[in-house]
């Protein structure tokens, strides 16, 4: 009984300092992304305009693809100075028609197993080397009229990887406005908070903007079917490339609207946080040690802390739990630590979203979503036994039917 009783204390204590650690890194960030930061994203006078290669790639995305390439053309940026390619995996006849007939470039593929970097590089190996940045985006994604304008104040301001602020396309139901929150929270912590304290931005996996003979160079080293902006942001951060975030330059990006498309979206992004963590711990542990490298360390730590949703879910239980057990057995032998820390860790919790999440979205809307809170929770959850071969086929996410 002493070995069981000692085993438990152990992975208490563990679980513990994994979430304690999770909860203060997550409220530091959000608190930084508080901090004025205007002076260091003020754009300055444009000394030099660059050629852009709007990269588009999109798979079966039929229903939205025109209507965002016709978006994308809408730039108050010089007109010869940007190019949009759509990059077309398996659309339909009549819609590779209408995007002939726009001022656009398109590039048709095909693959047996298709990606996101696959058509990528594809796009780029057609297109040619005239460009001096690649601009990512999803087939969904819509740019605000001043996006590249602003984006290429930051490469004026010396950086060559450029994150934007990737906002809620629609917020038409619970699912969507949390799905929207949970985006302006981690560009608060991820982002917002972490250039302000001087930390690379995290990327995103669209609204990116990238040297154009880097990433193209870059992006023939990556072999991910999912996830593929975290490995590549990995890399560029264990070779010391700092990430910009431009808070003020807007894309617009579709939410969530159904549980069944959240979970696999989820189990996707899980299943690519755990791969990359295994694949990248040791070396940025290595980088940290001998070069001092504390982003590359930053983002590895970042692959193995749980999500948002689920943190803040299992503090939350394990707070009841212990509470519970600490009124009912006083004396009980079942705890080690007393339930008041742990109902720290989850007020920690709280007080980081309150920091991160933008006063926007503190509004009746918000309050009526939260009743779906314990559905999505439960759906992270599940997600967690479901993430073997997750990584290893491309699971697409449907766009364009907003429901209202």
């Amino acid at each position: 009984m002493e070995i069981i009783h000692l085993l438990l204390q152990i992975i208490e204590y563990i679980i513990f300092i994994y979430l304690g650690f999770s909860a203060l890194y997550i409220l530091v960030f959000a608190a930084a992304s508080k901090f004025n930061s205007t002076k260091r994203n003020k754009h300055q006078n444009i000394n030099k305009t660059r050629k852009y290669a709007v990269l588009i790639p999109g798979y079966k995305e039929d229903s939205v693809i025109c209507d965002v390439a016709e978006e994308a053309l809408k730039q108050d940026y010089p007109k010869n100075l940007f190019d949009v390619v759509i990059i077309a995996d398996s659309f339909q006849p009549e819609t590779i028609l209408k995007l002939k007939q726009l001022p656009i470039i398109l590039v048709e593929v095909s693959f047996e197993k298709s990606t996101k970097s696959k058509a990528l590089n594809k796009a780029m190996a057609t297109i040619g080397d005239s460009y001096d940045v690649a601009l990512v985006l999803d087939a969904d994604n819509i740019m605000e009229t001043d996006y590249i304008t602003k984006i290429n104040a930051a490469f004026d301001n010396g950086f060559e990887i450029v994150q934007g602020h990737r906002i809620a396309k629609n917020t038409n139901n619970a699912l969507a406005i949390l799905d929207a929150i949970s985006e302006e929270l981690n560009n608060n912590i991820f982002r917002k908070g972490h250039r302000a304290l001087g930390f690379s931005s995290g990327l995103i996996g669209s609204g990116m903007a990238f040297g154009y003979a880097m990433f193209k160079q870059r992006m023939l080293l990556i072999n991910a079917v999912g996830g593929f902006d975290k490995e590549l942001e990995l890399t560029l951060l264990r070779d010391r490339k700092k990430i910009e975030f431009v808070d003020d330059a807007y894309v617009l990006d579709e939410k969530v609207q159904k549980l069944e498309v959240f979970e696999s979206q989820r189990k996707r992004w899980l299943a690519a946080q755990f791969i990359y963590f295994k694949k990248f711990f040791f070396t940025g542990v290595k980088a940290l040690i001998f070069k001092g490298n504390i982003d590359f360390f930053d983002k590895v730590c970042q692959m193995i802390a749980p999500p948002r949703v689920l943190l803040i879910g299992i503090t939350a239980i394990l707070s009841i739990l212990t509470l519970l057990i600490g009124l009912v057995f006083p004396e009980n032998t079942f705890l080690t630590i007393h339930y008041f820390y742990w109902i720290a860790i989850f007020f920690t919790v709280v007080l980081s979203f309150l920091f991160g999440i933008p006063f926007k979205f503190y509004n009746k809307q918000t309050f009526q979503s939260l009743l779906t809170l314990p559905k999505v929770f439960v759906a992270m959850f599940l997600s967690l036994f479901k993430l073997k071969g997750a990584n290893e086929k491309f699971i697409h996410t449907e766009h364009g039917k907003i429901e209202p």
